[in-house]
């Protein structure tokens, strides 16, 4: 197989390290991303030691600000002149109240969908240089049960609950995700293919420390029951990375190494392209590359 050049974010722990590690098993350059320095070190240290790779590498940004997920992908361009796979795995589901980030952004919406669909922009010049490029953007089945997306209000500063605004980020991730498949087809990037995908429920600390009100915290555990292992969540993402069958797949979302059909119920072409937009709205200041 050969060697990718492959950026993991949010892969220091849970279902993103074991990526790490299983892509770094192949001799694949592995660049986890982690919030904090001195775990990022160790995680990457822990990874050449178990898998003899010495190709390992890190960066460090908290994903919830733009801000740093700018200057880390100008870090990132610093050092490397490709990128063969861009895997945004990182993602949480928060609290029963809704909160925002430094930026003003409510954090769901900050993490799991402006910060994934801002860093692939900053990437995209260093993923035209490879001569077959996957982004990769780890989405959830929870976006079929986002409640009725209002349009209006994105950010849920009306009617916000966790399961909204959790649910409908990866719904709008796997919009962005057929967007941009399409833009990219249109600009003549055919070198770069961008698809989402269900990793499955995990057994993993995701979304567990959070209080999410008695019921949901209840539900939350109740699911713990019939999780797949990490080992066994990372199967669909290394898939999607590595495997020769999905060479040309583009806009597309897979579940159990397949392509699936995401929840029609809310989707029209309309509604992508406004939540596209919005998205662009919201990353433009963090663009200048």
């Amino acid at each position: 197989m050969e060697s990718k050049t492959i950026l993991i974010t949010g892969s220091t722990d849970g279902i993103g390290k074991v990526t790490a590690k299983a892509l770094a098993k192949q001799g694949h350059t592995v660049i986890i991303h982690g919030r904090n320095l001195n775990k990022a070190k160790t995680v990457c240290a822990e990874i050449k030691s178990e898998t003899g790779n010495e190709k390992i590498d890190f960066v460090v940004a908290d994903l919830f600000l733009l801000a740093d997920v700018q200057r880390m992908a100008g870090d990132f361009k610093k050092k490397y002149e490709r990128l063969d796979v861009l895997i945004n795995n990182a993602g949480a589901m928060f609290g029963k109240d809704r909160e925002t980030t430094k930026e003003g952004l409510e954090k769901t919406m900050a993490l799991n969908l402006f910060s994934p669909f801002l860093l692939t922009q900053l990437l995209l010049e260093i993923l035209a240089k490879s001569p077959a490029a996957r982004i990769i953007n780890v989405s959830s089945s929870a976006h079929a049960m986002s409640g009725v997306p209002n349009l209006n209000d994105i950010q849920l500063t009306k009617n916000y609950s966790l399961g909204s605004a959790y649910g409908q980020s990866k719904l709008y991730l796997i919009w962005v995700t057929q967007y941009l498949a399409e833009e990219l087809k249109k600009t003549g990037f055919n070198n770069i293919t961008a698809n989402s995908l269900h990793p499955g429920t995990i057994k993993t600390e995701f979304g567990q420390n959070a209080d999410k009100g008695f019921i949901i915290n209840l539900l939350f555990k109740l699911s713990m029951l019939f999780a797949v292992t990490p080992e066994q969540g990372a199967e669909n993402t290394i898939y999607l990375a590595t495997s020769k069958d999905v060479e040309n797949i583009t806009g597309r979302y897979f579940a159990n190494k397949k392509v699936a059909k995401p929840n029609p119920k809310y989707y029209s072409a309309e509604n992508e392209k406004i939540i596209w937009d919005y998205c662009m709205q919201i990353v433009q200041p963090y663009l200048n590359r």
